[in-house]
C-alpha cells in the first residue's frame, strides 16, 4: 500500500495566497506523503520479522499518526479552498446546522476566528460529531493531538507559520481573513452531507457505540 501526493496546482493564482507560498506548502505536504509511505514500509518489516516489542517499532508507530495526519489534514485544507466565488448560504444544509448549533452564522464565524487567533501553531477544524449530530470548532495543536473521536472534519484551516509567514509575516489575523474569503462552501456542504449520511448507517440493533440495546 502506498499513498500518492495529490496535485493542488489548480489553486495557483488564488486570491490572498501567493504562488511562492503555495508551492512551498505543496512541497511540505508531499513530504508528509513520502514519510507516511516510508513508515508503512518500515512498520511492515518489523511486523514480518516479529520485532513488534522492539522500542524502535514503538517509536515508529507513535510517529505514524504525526505523518499521516500531516498528510490528510493538508489534503482537507487545500481541498476546501477555491478560486471561484462560493458564498456561504444560511439556507444550505450546513448553514442550517451551523445556526442550530451556534445560534447564528455570525456566532460560528466569531468563534472560529477566535480559535484561529489563539497563540500557537496548529489547525482549526470545524468538526461534525457523528454521535451527537453536532458541530464543534476545535483547536488541533499538533497533527495527531486534539482530534475528536467519532467526528468528521468539515472545514480545516492550517495555522502553522508555514501557511502564512511568507506572505503575511507575523500578521496571522490578515492570513485568517484572507482564508475566510476563499473557502469552498460547496465542498463543505458536500462533506457535511456525506457525514450526515454515514452517521445514519448502522447495523440493526446496534447503536453508534457498537453495543446491542
Amino acid at each position: 500500500m502506498s499513498y500518492e501526493a495529490k496535485s493542488f496546482d489548480h489553486l495557483l493564482g488564488i486570491e490572498g495566497l501567493s504562488d511562492g507560498m503555495l508551492n512551498n506548502h505543496f512541497g511540505l505536504y508531499a513530504g508528509y506523503v513520502a514519510n507516511t509511505n516510508k513508515l508503512v514500509e518500515e512498520l511492515g518489516k518489523y511486523q514480518v520479522e516479529g520485532l513488534t516489542a522492539d522500542p524502535q517499532y514503538a517509536e515508529l508507530k507513535r510517529r505514524f499518526g504525526w505523518e499521516f495526519d500531516g498528510m490528510r489534514l493538508h489534503e482537507l485544507y487545500f481541498g476546501n479552498l477555491t478560486k471561484e466565488k462560493a458564498e456561504f448560504s444560511e439556507d444550505s444544509i450546513l448553514g442550517i446546522q451551523i445556526k442550530k448549533d451556534f445560534g447564528s452564522s455570525e456566532n460560528w464565524q466569531k468563534e472560529y476566528l477566535a480559535t484561529g487567533a489563539m497563540r500557537g501553531i496548529g489547525w482549526v477544524v470545524l468538526y461534525f460529531d457523528f454521535f451527537a449530530q453536532k458541530l464543534f470548532n476545535v483547536w488541533i495543536g499538533e497533527h495527531d493531538g486534539g482530534h475528536l473521536a467519532g467526528a468528521f472534519p468539515i472545514l480545516v484551516m492550517d495555522v502553522f507559520e508555514h501557511a502564512y509567514i511568507l506572505d503575511y509575516g507575523t500578521k496571522k489575523a490578515d492570513y485568517i481573513s484572507a482564508f475566510m474569503k476563499i473557502i469552498d462552501w460547496k465542498v463543505l456542504n458536500d462533506r457535511y452531507d456525506w457525514a450526515t449520511k454515514i452517521s445514519e448507517v448502522k447495523p440493526a440493533g446496534i447503536d453508534h457505540f457498537g453495543c446491542r440495546c
